[in-house]
């Protein structure tokens, strides 16, 4: 799906957000996937792409996209308490059946659902690497091979995230169960990342390599400082302070709680993203957002999971960004992912209209600091409409009954409380228009494809 240079496309909006606010009658330029030219009141011309609303679109920053699959098998509530813990098992039970070939459809089917949702391009923090049972492919970077071919299916714009993932736990744990698919130690994981930087050249033009160690629980402070030393350039995402035990457990091992620890041992700076976060104290809160570093936060996930809110109000008062990811991917909506966040905040604190800085429209506030994050922690230039930007755009129909009514100035905060995905009627991932008319162009391709491998699935977990 790469686009090919010199390739020119013209968009025509009735109404667009650009980087001055709302303005009527744009006309954006495309060329080789970057926007060239930017037009306000001016004529629709024959051959331009005619939309409703456009908008930048956002990235979602963390997904592992092989537990789409898993979704509704896990809601079951068995004997004792039901924690994240319990979830993580069931998970590595699933995943000792995924095949290359499971893996590969259900992450098409996943980009897919993520472009329908309005997402113009997507994390993939990849951790299983190996075959069940803990042997490698004849190819270590299988795995990784996969996630690119079904990237390139959907078109989505990719940030491929191979995972550092050397330990069962704390104070270098051995790996067991379901994690011998995820090992590698040092000169394994380089060996990865490299084989990923060469696949590049049969990727998409704008696909990035990152890198991402999973958590200071899975890999150890001096493995940590060597791989981090060895890719300076970034993306680098890490799993942080999710639950409570692993705060406890790490400040055990450690000495300090992990945002605490990471911040005072790593240099954290704008490369960083760091995925939930979500039990900091005030100080590790303040200290995260002065860092430059994403905080990466996955509210329909974290809410599924039963992790508990991010400490919002004082992080943007601090000046933090953040972006927005589905994790799990159980399910896979932008406007629920943007309402969730906020949500959480208001059950929390007993109050309305919570993560924006003094007054102004809380809509706007989350659309677009995600916006603005998730391309900072994807490594992409995009998060706005801009001469020089990839064309990462998303268009929604006003007249959609769930926005119908509503000014310019209210269309964040309806798109955000009141619509659901089904008022997006396009997205373009770096110039690619892949959704149409509210569908993917290769939906009925991809889901074919993602059908079959459940049919196998759920005969071999039975």
């Amino acid at each position: 799906m790469s686009i090919h240079k010199g390739s020119i496309m013209r968009i025509f909006s009735a109404q667009a957000w650009l980087e001055d606010g709302w303005k009527n009658n744009v006309t954006i330029s495309i060329e080789n996937g970057e926007i060239t030219a930017i037009e306000t009141q001016v004529v629709k011309k024959p051959g331009d792409i005619t939309v409703d609303t456009l908008m930048p679109a956002l990235a979602n920053l963390h997904s592992h996209s092989f537990q789409r699959a898993m979704a509704g098998m896990t809601e079951y509530r068995a004997a004792g308490q039901d924690s994240f813990w319990t979830w993580r098992t069931l998970m590595y039970q699933f995943l000792e059946h995924l095949t290359p070939e499971h893996i590969e459809a259900i992450a098409a089917l996943v980009f897919m659902e993520m472009q329908e949702a309005g997402y113009a391009s997507v994390g993939e923090f990849h951790y299983v690497h190996r075959q069940a049972g803990g042997g490698s492919y004849d190819d270590p970077a299988e795995l990784t091979n996969r996630v690119f071919c079904a990237a390139n299916l959907s078109g989505i714009g990719l940030t491929h995230l191979p995972v550092l993932y050397s330990y069962g736990g704390v104070e270098k744990a051995a790996l067991n169960g379901g994690q011998l698919r995820f090992g590698n130690n040092l000169e394994e994981f380089e060996a990865l990342v490299r084989s990923s930087k060469s696949s590049l050249a049969s990727s998409n033009n704008d696909t990035r390599i990152g890198i991402a160690p999973h958590s200071l629980r899975a890999t150890a402070p001096d493995e940590l400082a060597t791989v981090v030393a060895s890719f300076r350039d970034g993306p680098i995402h890490i799993h942080i302070a999710e639950q409570p035990k692993e705060v406890q457990d790490v400040q055990a091992w450690l000495g300090a709680r992990p945002v605490e620890w990471l911040l005072e041992n790593m240099d954290v700076d704008q490369k960083w993203c760091l995925i939930h976060a979500t039990h900091m104290t005030d100080k590790e809160t303040v200290d995260l957002a002065a860092s430059g570093a994403v905080a990466g936060l996955c509210p329909i996930t974290e809410a599924n999971l039963g992790d508990g809110p991010f400490n919002g109000p004082a992080y943007l008062n601090a000046g933090g960004g953040f972006g927005l990811g589905s994790d799990s991917n159980i399910r896979i909506s932008l406007t629920e992912e943007l309402r969730t966040l906020e949500y959480s905040q208001r059950l929390r604190d007993l109050r309305r209209n919570v993560m924006v800085q003094g007054e102004g429209s809380v809509g706007k506030a989350l659309y677009l600091g995600a916006a603005q994050g998730g391309a900072q922690a994807l490594n992409r230039k995009a998060g706005k409409i801009a001469v020089g930007n990839l064309a990462d755009l998303v268009a929604i129909n006003s007249g959609h009954q769930s926005l119908f009514g509503l000014s310019s100035d209210q269309l964040f905060d309806g798109l955000c409380f009141a619509a659901d995905d089904s008022s997006v009627t396009d997205v373009w991932s770096a110039g690619r228009h892949m959704v149409q008319g509210g569908e993917h162009i290769h939906r009925s391709q991809i889901i074919r494809h993602y059908k079959s491998t459940m049919v196998e699935l759920t005969k071999l977990i039975s």
